[in-house]
């Protein structure tokens, strides 16, 4: 479902820009508002394709900053907050009730209770170039995705080399004297006539896989819980399911384990904490616990999530986004696009995740190479990603965990600025 495009020229608006070669191809989308300037730009790759002013949320009804997606279509909406306000060609980014949609009312400045207005053309236009999962970005400030070659970054497997007459005995290319004659391998065709074969017909080409989106974050409670839950289980503690909520099972398993440890936990006084994270992991014989995880998603659904390790834990990350615009299989290369978004983390927030440096907010320099370097990811999970990729997945990387909007039905995402 990643965002296709293949439209006429009919439709355009005064305020749409569109390359004429999108009349014919189909291409990968990403869709940039600007609240400081009231505009909204369609990117395919590196490229404006499609322009538009907008009327965003005003004051006490201010649209959200962050990372989005478009989560469900309607050509013709209600809305459910304002005594059933007309939304026409709606394209919902949260299932709060945050949408672009068509307006008769687009002033160019802040007018809306929320969502995105836009003029009735190009919403009209835009909502026959999008499919579900396009990403949408929401920013105060004009962003512009640039392309990010980083090693962290996924790229498909390089497929094996095909070993040629590998069922064929080589011989000696130089004679042993110059009286012999050279012996080579070969097809003698002529010598050995071949039966007729049947032509084989050309395979199908397979449909293109559906892209996945991805979340690099730091752990929360919950991935913590679900961890000692594992282990517990491992350990023959009873733990329940992994399920990351402290039940009375998982509770009964903590308090068992500690009940055997009574001198490393006589001065700590909580249920779960790092140094019970760390008596377990060692204890199951696994080390350092991870401080990251990797959340993957596929078509709106978790497929799987595993633990990463994110170095210098005290700086933070800073908010990106990332988009694989085009992979090629054969050479095992990918061309993601990458931007970097305000990172407003409040001193609470700060605490509560351990950071103690926010380093201007990490917009300056070249954050997404010094984010991207801090993450480690294990072999065995980038092969199972680097297998999942495709043309129009995603990755987020963000301090501060799946949020509150992202849930089921919903990409991951990011409020950066609520």
């Amino acid at each position: 479902m990643f965002s296709r495009l293949v439209f006429g020229l009919g439709l355009l608006s005064a305020t749409a820009l569109v390359h004429p070669a999108l009349a014919a191809d189909a291409r990968t989308l990403q869709i940039f508002v600007s609240k400081d300037k009231q505009s909204l730009a369609v990117y395919d790759g590196t490229e404006v394709v499609a322009t538009s002013k907008v009327s965003t949320g005003k004051d006490g009804h201010t649209t959200p900053s962050g990372i989005f997606s478009v989560l469900e279509k309607q050509k013709y909406h209600e809305s459910n907050l304002y005594s059933a306000a007309p939304m026409p060609f709606m394209q919902r980014l949260t299932w709060s009730g945050i949408a672009l949609h068509e307006s008769n009312s687009v002033p160019r400045y802040p007018a809306s209770h929320g969502c995105v207005r836009m003029p009735g053309a190009f919403a009209k236009m835009l909502y026959g170039m999008t499919d579900l999962s396009v990403p949408v970005i929401i920013s105060d400030g004009e962003l512009v995705p640039r392309p990010i070659d980083h090693p962290t970054l996924f790229r498909p497997d390089t497929p094996t080399p095909m070993q040629l007459l590998s069922d064929v005995e080589l011989r000696p290319s130089m004679p042993d004297s110059p009286e012999k004659p050279v012996q080579v391998a070969m097809n003698d065709t002529a010598a050995m006539p071949m039966p007729a074969v049947p032509p084989i017909a050309a395979p199908e080409p397979e449909p293109p896989s559906e892209p996945i989106s991805m979340l690099v974050t730091r752990r929360t409670l919950r991935e913590t819980v679900i961890d000692i839950q594992v282990l517990l289980n491992q350990l023959g503690f009873s733990a329940g399911d992994a399920d990351g909520l402290l039940g009375p099972s998982t509770v009964q398993a903590i308090k068992a384990f500690k009940t055997l440890r009574p001198t490393e936990f006589a001065a700590d006084r909580s249920l779960v904490s790092d140094t019970l994270l760390r008596e377990v992991y060692a204890a199951a014989g696994k080390g350092e616990p991870p401080n990251g995880v990797i959340m993957v998603r596929q078509a709106f659904k978790p497929l799987f999530e595993a633990p990463v390790t994110i170095a210098d834990p005290g700086l933070a990350l800073g908010t990106h986004f990332f988009t694989l615009h085009a992979v090629d299989e054969n050479a095992g290369t990918a061309d993601w696009l990458g931007i970097t978004l305000e990172n407003n983390l409040s001193r609470e927030t700060m605490k509560r995740l351990g950071i103690t440096n926010q380093e201007s907010s990490i917009i300056t320099g070249k954050p997404i190479a010094r984010s991207l370097s801090r993450i480690t990811i294990p072999d065995e999970t980038r092969r199972k990603i680097d297998a999942l990729i495709a043309p129009g997945s995603t990755l987020t990387i963000s301090d501060t965990g799946l949020g509150t909007e992202t849930g089921q039905g919903t990409d991951f995402i990011t409020i950066t600025r609520s």
